[in-house]
């Protein structure tokens, strides 16, 4: 997925999915100034990766974005590390608060 994400072009495909889905190969090619069979590659590499989904509607390929390979990867990296800075940042408060206190008392 990372390898997908790599290329500026197929980001701003997937950007330009998110706020249009359904579109047509046609026109995401509109929004480039490279061939449409070059885009066909790019979207291809994202169909490979689960990030581009696609469903036929007669002779047309209707195009959407898919989020959730990028959302298993955040959940997994915030999961595991809010749990370990959580702690480390609730105990840097109570020190901090500590010391507030004990300079408002001397």
């Amino acid at each position: 997925m990372f390898l997908a994400l790599a290329h500026p072009a197929r980001r701003r495909m997937l950007d330009l999915l998110a706020m249009a889905p359904g579109s047509t190969v046609t026109t995401v090619a509109s929004h480039f100034e490279i061939s449409r069979i070059a885009v066909m590659k790019h979207l291809a590499t994202l169909e490979e990766a689960g990030l581009v989904l696609s469903e036929k509607d007669g002779r047309r390929r209707r195009l959407f974005f898919n989020p959730m390979p990028i959302q298993a990867i955040y959940d997994r990296w915030t999961n595991e590390y809010s749990r370990f800075w959580a702690g480390h940042v609730a105990d840097l408060q109570a020190r901090l608060e500590r010391a507030s206190e004990r300079k408002k008392h001397a």
